[in-house]
């Protein structure tokens, strides 16, 4: 594919406009390590909403869901649409404990909810656990989704697409701290949403597929249109739908979706002006992340299948992408190739910008980690606030160097990377629900699920091959996900109740900052707030309910578009309606929170 002047115009303006944002946020990142790092926790709802969901508008989650639709139909994409339990969870549960919490990165956590050795120990190893390991990995597989959009669409060679690709992200995420990256995030998402739906339009109007009536009606992808796995076949029931459902939201930590909140969305809500922002700018992003943006990834990838029906008419007409990256994720960026002249320059602007978000917010919360939780923590405590702010912005520069190697040597398909994410982090989900409301957990809890869930996951990946592991009902990355949360499960109990329990001045100040109430707290609760009647009251029975209500809002969202897409106009109204309803209801209570807020 070739640009024309038109197209490179739009793409220099686009970086332009980035650059120059980052440029003018860096006149007060560089203060200090909160304006560098939360924004100087004045930012909110609505940008740091938007900035969440840019963040997860990633240029490898259109890949990965045009992987599960090609593979298994649109039904597939539960694996990830269950996590919208979790983010309710986040919304209505735990956005007001982080915020309340007022650390600088949820790691500073551990030394406010536990106490001696071994918290200084888990926060240190977390932040090189997550903010390196983890994160590297992350951003290594938006990199690989980077590299097969410039082999496909320009055949440009791997190590070209990731230092152009990497180069100006690093520039105004190492020079524009937090805030750059958030207001970069409003601006990009912007175009990577409109660049979404304009290659939705175009794959419908070509030829072989013939308009959403020729779609619709297409014999070759009846199959996959279903937004539930079919009843009549248990073991797809079970894989696609029952299992996302019941385990796979509350035991997976995984980013962007911890259950309990973490990561870059707990960043994003320590930086919120107040609880009421952090609260308001969680639901809109999981409004935003999960009724709005995958339709028009889910036809795309419909139309592939239609236009490249298999591996071999994709790579019958791209013969120069290597073998290596012949995936089905790769059909995605396959059937951008189908843009004219000035559009195609908007789309690759798009493309860019999803890949700029994420990549900018992950730089900018794994250096965090590594400032805040292991330089300041470890290497330097009397280190000045200008010296961590330049150990920041190298940090940057590092693990975008990082990733960008691992792209280059090992990473192949999206849902590969995906699926690993998953594992390495089963078993250890509920930790992260249950520490605020229980007050038995304790440090060496945590690190015995890390090293568990760790372990586990390399030897079920490494060590037992899928044939060994399939059922006749279960295939064998399923049966994986079960043994790794049972196994990491069982193990984080045990070492619970035969450990002993965190220091009590500690847990009685973490009750007094983040009150979190309930009859975990009872024993504590007495001491910490001695002159309160009900110090263990707590508002769960109206946040459960908020919860469920939000997410059968956004479900109804989801698929009452999806239906009014497929044509049947009076299930998409109802649903829609049944939306409506919900956030009505859903606001309404949530005024009753507001004094406990």
């Amino acid at each position: 594919m070739h640009l024309v002047s038109l197209d490179w115009i739009i793409i220099g303006v686009f970086f332009v406009i980035v650059i120059g944002i980052g440029w003018v946020a860096s006149r007060t990142a560089r203060a200090n390590t909160s304006e560098y790092f939360l924004g100087g926790r004045g930012m909110p709802w609505w940008l740091l909403g938007i900035s969440m969901v840019a963040c997860t508008f990633s240029a490898d989650t259109p890949n990965l869901v045009t992987d599960f639709v090609r593979q298994s139909g649109v039904a597939k994409n539960w694996a990830w649409w269950a996590f919208l339990i979790t983010g309710m969870v986040t919304v209505f549960i735990y956005a007001k404990l982080w915020r309340r919490s007022d650390v600088l990165t949820d790691l500073e956590f551990y030394e406010l909810r536990y106490s001696g050795k071994m918290a200084s120990f888990l926060r240190v190893f977390r932040s090189l656990y997550l903010g390196l390991f983890f994160n590297i990995l992350i951003m290594a597989s938006v990199s690989l989704a980077a590299i097969k959009i410039g082999s496909v669409m320009f055949g440009l060679p791997p190590w070209l697409t990731i230092v152009a690709g990497s180069a100006a992200v690093v520039l105004y995420a190492g020079i524009g701290g937090l805030k750059g990256v958030i207001w970069a995030d409003f601006f990009q998402y912007s175009i990577a949403l409109f660049g979404a739906i304009y290659a939705a339009y175009v794959a419908l109007i070509q030829p072989e597929v013939g308009g959403l009536d020729g779609l619709l009606s297409h014999p070759d992808i009846q199959d996959k249109l279903s937004f539930i796995p079919d009843f009549s076949d248990p073991g797809t029931l079970l894989t696609l739908l029952i299992i996302p459902i019941a385990v796979q939201w509350w035991s997976v930590w995984y980013p962007g979706a911890e259950p309990g909140g973490g990561g870059y969305i707990a960043q994003r809500m320590l930086s919120a002006k107040d609880e009421k922002n952090a609260i308001g700018a969680t639901f809109l992003f999981n409004f935003m992340h999960y009724a709005i943006r995958p339709w028009p990834w889910i036809i795309v990838a419909l139309a592939s299948l239609i236009i490249y029906p298999d591996l071999a008419s994709i790579q019958a007409e791209f013969g120069h992408i290597p073998e290596m990256y012949l995936k089905d994720d790769i059909a995605y960026p396959v059937m951008m190739s189908k843009l004219g002249p000035g559009w195609l320059g908007l789309v690759v602007a798009s493309l860019i910008a999803a890949y700029m978000s994420t990549i900018g917010t992950h730089l900018n919360w794994g250096a965090s980690y590594i400032v805040n939780d292991f330089y300041k923590r470890i290497v330097k405590p009397k280190a000045s606030e200008k010296e961590l702010v330049h150990v920041g912005q190298l940090s940057t520069v590092l693990l975008m160097l990082l990733s960008g190697i691992i792209a280059l040597t090992v990473m192949e398909n999206a849902m590969e990377a995906f699926n690993i994410l998953l594992l390495a982090g089963a078993g250890s989900g509920a930790i992260y629900l249950l520490r605020w409301f229980w007050w038995r957990i304790n440090a060496l809890t945590e690190i015995v699920a890390m090293v568990s869930a760790t372990l586990t996951a390399i030897i079920l990946i490494f060590g037992i091959d899928d044939a060994t592991l399939s059922t006749t009902l279960l295939d064998a990355f399923t049966v994986r996900l079960l043994l790794a949360v049972g196994i990491t499960t069982t193990v984080w109990l045990l070492t619970t109740f035969l450990s002993k329990p965190e220091d009590e001045k500690t847990l009685i100040e973490f009750y007094k900052r983040t009150r979190p109430g309930g009859p975990g707290w009872k024993r504590i609760a007495a001491k910490a707030l001695p002159e309160e009647t009900n110090p263990t009251a707590w508002a769960m029975p109206v946040q459960l309910l908020n919860v469920f209500i939000g997410c059968v809002s956004i479900y109804a969202a989801l698929f009452g578009i999806g239906s009014l897409i497929y044509k049947n106009w009076i299930t998409g109204s109802i649903l829609l309606g049944v939306t409506f309803l919900g956030t009505f209801i859903m606001f309404k209570l949530f005024h009753r929170l507001r004094a406990d807020l």
